[in-house]
Parts: C-alpha cells; structure tokens; sequence
C-alpha cells in the first residue's frame, strides 16, 4: 500500500473570479476549483491547506499550499495535469514531494503583500483590473513618512475587518516601502501575520494622507489605540497581490518567485502600453 505523501503546490491566479481562496458554502473559490481538479486527477478526495487565505478579488504571485495522498503520480505529472484542466485564470508554477513536517501556513514566518496605484488624470485600460485607480496627484512623500510608522509590533485594530473575530489585533511588520515606476506605484509589506482587509486599510488610509486628507503622524495616531473608523477606506481588493511565502531555509521558494507583480508587466508602464497597442 502507498504511503501518504506530502505535495507542495505554488500556485498563481487572478483573483477578480473567484470569492477568495477559501471555500465557502455558493460561492466559487480557488481552493473549491483546485481540491475538484485534483480529485479527478488522483482519484480520491483531498482537501489543499493554503497559506493565505486571500479574500475575494485579490490575486496571487506565488501562493503556497499543500496536501496529503496516497496515490503515487509523480508530483510533475499532477503539475502537468492540473495546468490542462484548471481554469486559465489558476496556474500551478511548482507541485514537488516534500517532507511530512511540512505545512504550508503553519510552517511560515511570513507573508509578503503588495498593491498596486495607478495614479494618473486618465484610467489605464490594461492596469484597470490589477490596480485602483486614484486621478488626484498624490503626495508621495506624506506616505512614505507615514510607512515609517509601520514595521514592528502594533495594534492594527484600526485596519481590521467590521465583524473580526480575531482574537488578537496585535501584528509584527517585518518591513514595507514603497517602489515607483510613475504613473504605477507599489506598496509592499511584510508581516509574521495579517487581519483581515488589513493591508487594504492601511493602502486606503496611506492614499488619504497622499491626497491631503490628513497629515503623516495620522498613521502613528492609528497604531496607538485607533479605532476603524478613524482610518481611511479599504482599497479595492484588485491591487492586492500576495506576492510571497516566506520559510525556513529548508523549505525556501526559488527567488525567481520574488519579482513581486512588477514581472508581469515588463518595462515601464507606458512601454506596457504601447506594447500591447502594438499587438493589437
């Protein structure tokens, strides 16, 4: 008899069709579509245990996931499988065997998330669906000094999801900042953990001290006490990638992972553009 294995799966999907990762009872979830692909591929029913639980709408570069069979397809041959008969809009970058210790959230240190601006008078048409939108000019400089305020171990409170049940409002930040390539800019952040619509909270709230609405030292203000309707608005849930898993070494992802949403559009914005014109 066969005995249970291990498989890990990367995988990465745009999100705008689905309601989130998680299964839910009529909705359609990633992790609903992966667990009825593999059970016709494998023969038995399994359930896949992902590392984020990413909320309707939002994408992934790179998530993590794993699960536990018997059967003894080699773990490319279920990559291979999986790529024919998922939906084009969920891809698996790496399906590998590895050790029984292994759990994709439980083994993790951290998580990395990015989101996406456009901050421009005119919409992008092909950044539209991967990034909000903001027409104002925005005081890049104000939010980066309130980014400052982030990194360390706060109460998010101030950031957390209307109805949370979590037990805990306190995170650790790891790190954040900013990358800019005009009119597209970056916000990414590292985390041992997040609240939920967290990330989103703090992107709606930056984007208001961007735009003058309040001052940088708001951000600070938010972390000593703030309550949820003192920050700003949740981003829309199309910027928002989870652009990374991070492990101990032994279970480390390849780099070529870590470009973060920049890699799926080559050069700068406007040379995207006048690309995808050109194909056309």
């Amino acid at each position: 008899m066969q005995s249970e294995r291990n498989i890990r799966l990367v995988l990465q999907y745009e999100g705008g069709g689905y309601h989130g990762w998680q299964i839910q009872p009529g909705a359609v979830t990633v992790q609903e579509v992966l667990e009825k692909t593999l059970s016709i591929i494998i023969q038995e029913r399994v359930r896949v245990i992902g590392a984020g639980r990413t909320d309707a709408g939002v994408h992934a570069l790179a998530q993590v996931a794993h699960l536990r069979t018997g059967s003894s397809l080699p773990a490319k041959t279920i990559q291979r499988a999986l790529n024919a008969l998922l939906p084009h809009d969920i891809r698996v970058l790496m399906a590998e065997e590895t050790d029984p210790g292994f759990h994709a959230r439980f083994s993790a240190l951290a998580k990395r998330y990015e989101y996406m601006v456009w901050n421009d008078p005119v919409e992008s048409t092909f950044y539209r669906r991967y990034s909000w939108w903001i027409p104002r000019s925005l005081d890049l400089e104000a939010m980066k000094e309130a980014s400052q305020a982030l990194p360390g171990e706060h109460d998010f409170a101030a950031f957390k999801a209307s109805g949370s049940d979590a037990r805990s409002t306190v995170r650790r930040v790891l790190g954040c900042g900013w990358e800019l390539r005009p009119p597209l800019l970056l916000f990414w952040i590292e985390a041992t953990g997040f609240l939920r619509y967290m990330v989103r909270g703090i992107v709606g709230t930056l984007v208001d001290i961007g735009l003058g609405k309040k001052g940088p030292l708001h951000m600070e203000r938010l972390l000593c006490g703030g309550e949820r309707f003192m920050s700003g608005p949740t981003a829309p849930a199309r910027g928002l990638f989870l652009a990374k898993v991070i492990y101990p070494e032994k279970w480390s992802l390849p780099q070529r992972w870590e470009e973060g949403p920049w890699k799926l559009f080559p050069g700068t914005p406007a040379e995207f553009q006048a690309s995808r014109r050109r194909e056309e």
